[in-house]
C-alpha cells in the first residue's frame, strides 16, 4: 500500500513538474494572429482589413486597425476590451478605419475601464484628439448623464513616435523603424521581441533597406505584398481604365504598385533576412501566383496569410489556419 502511495506521489510530482515546464515554455512564446489580411480601402465580404494581434505574456499588442477588426476579435472569442495597446504603421484610412469602434464600443458594451493607448507616426495624437471631439456627444451622454460608464475607459493616451524603442513593458520590447511607403511619410514597420522570440511587421512599404536591417535574426517576418510591377495589365495608355472593372486607371495602378513590394522583391528580401518563417499579409494578389514567383527566388518557409490565421512562435513555429468548426485556441 505504501509503495503504491509513494509511486502515485512520484507520478503526480513528475506530472506537476512537466506541467510547470510546459507552462514556462508557453510563457516564452509569442503568438501572432492575423485578424485581417486585405490591403487597401476595399469592401470585401470575404476578407477583413489589415490588423495584426501579437500576444506576449500579459501584453496584447495590436498593429493597425483595418476594417472588420472587432468582428474578427469576436469570432475568436477575444474581448475587444482587453486590447488597449495599439500601434499604427501609418495613417492611411485602411489602417485606422476601425479605431473609432475599438475606442468606443468596448467601453460602452464590455466595460473597459482603462485608457486606450495609441502609438503612431506624426498626426496620430491630432487624429485621436479629433476623434474624441467627433464623438463628444456620445461620450458625454454615456459617461456623465445616462449609463455613467467609466471615465477612465474612454480616455485616450496617444503618442506621435519616431524611430526606436517605443514600448518596453513586462519583458516585451516594441521597436519602430522607418520604411518607405512613397509620399506617405513617416511610415513605420515594427519589431516585437519577447524572451528570445521575435516577429517583424513590415507595414506598407516598397523594398526597404531599413526593414532588412531591423529584421535580421527575427523568427517571423510578416511582409506586405502588392501587384507585380511587371503585370501586363499595366502596359498601355496610362489614362485608360484597367481591365476587369477595377475602376483605377493604369496611371493610378502603377503609382500604387510603386509604393509597395511585389512578390519577386519580397522574395529577395526573404533571401537576405532568412527568417524562420516569412508570411504575407496586406496581400491582394493571387496566392498561387505570388508563391510561384517567390519559389523561383527563395526556398525558405513561406505562408500566404489568411484572416484569423494563428502563428505560434516557440522552439518551433507552428501555423494554424482558422477553422470555424473548432473552438478558438484549438
Amino acid at each position: 500500500m505504501k509503495i503504491t502511495l509513494i509511486m502515485a506521489s512520484m507520478l503526480a510530482l513528475i506530472a506537476f513538474s512537466g506541467a510547470v515546464q510546459a507552462q514556462n515554455l508557453d510563457e516564452s512564446n509569442l503568438q501572432v494572429i492575423l485578424l485581417g489580411t486585405a490591403g487597401g480601402p476595399t469592401i470585401n465580404a470575404e476578407r477583413a482589413g489589415i490588423s495584426t494581434l501579437v500576444l506576449a505574456g500579459t501584453e496584447k499588442l495590436l498593429f493597425d486597425c483595418g476594417r472588420g477588426l472587432t468582428t474578427s476579435l469576436a469570432r475568436l472569442s477575444i474581448s475587444a476590451s482587453a486590447i488597449t495597446e495599439v500601434f499604427l504603421t501609418h495613417l492611411h484610412s485602411d489602417h485606422v478605419i476601425s479605431l473609432p469602434e475599438l475606442y468606443l464600443f468596448p467601453w460602452a458594451s464590455q466595460g473597459r475601464k482603462t485608457p486606450l493607448q495609441v502609438w503612431g507616426p506624426h498626426g496620430t495624437k491630432s487624429m485621436m484628439n479629433h476623434l474624441q471631439e467627433a464623438f463628444a456627444f456620445d461620450i458625454h451622454i454615456r459617461r456623465d448623464v445616462d449609463e455613467k460608464f467609466s471615465p477612465d475607459g474612454v480616455k485616450v493616451i496617444s503618442m506621435d513616435i519616431g524611430e526606436g524603442i517605443v514600448h518596453d513593458a513586462n519583458g516585451v520590447k516594441v521597436t519602430a523603424f522607418f520604411v518607405d511607403h512613397g509620399p506617405v511619410k513617416p511610415a513605420f514597420g515594427y519589431r516585437v521581441d519577447y524572451r528570445g522570440r521575435s516577429v517583424v511587421i513590415s507595414g506598407d512599404t516598397k523594398p526597404s533597406e531599413n526593414l532588412v536591417t531591423h529584421s535580421k535574426g527575427a523568427d517571423v517576418l510578416i511582409h506586405e505584398v502588392g501587384r507585380s510591377k511587371q503585370d501586363p495589365a499595366l502596359i498601355g495608355p496610362l489614362d485608360e481604365i484597367l481591365p476587369g472593372g477595377s475602376g483605377n486607371t493604369r496611371r493610378q495602378a502603377k503609382i500604387i504598385a510603386e509604393h509597395h513590394t511585389d512578390a519577386a522583391e519580397a522574395a529577395r528580401i526573404f533571401q537576405r533576412v532568412n527568417p524562420k518563417l516569412a508570411v504575407f499579409s496586406h496581400a491582394n494578389p493571387s496566392r498561387a501566383e505570388t508563391l510561384a514567383t517567390v519559389r523561383q527566388i527563395y526556398e525558405g518557409p513561406v505562408e500566404f496569410g489568411t484572416d484569423l490565421m494563428r502563428i505560434d512562435i516557440g522552439k518551433q513555429i507552428t501555423v494554424h489556419p482558422f477553422d470555424p468548426g473548432k473552438s478558438p485556441g484549438e
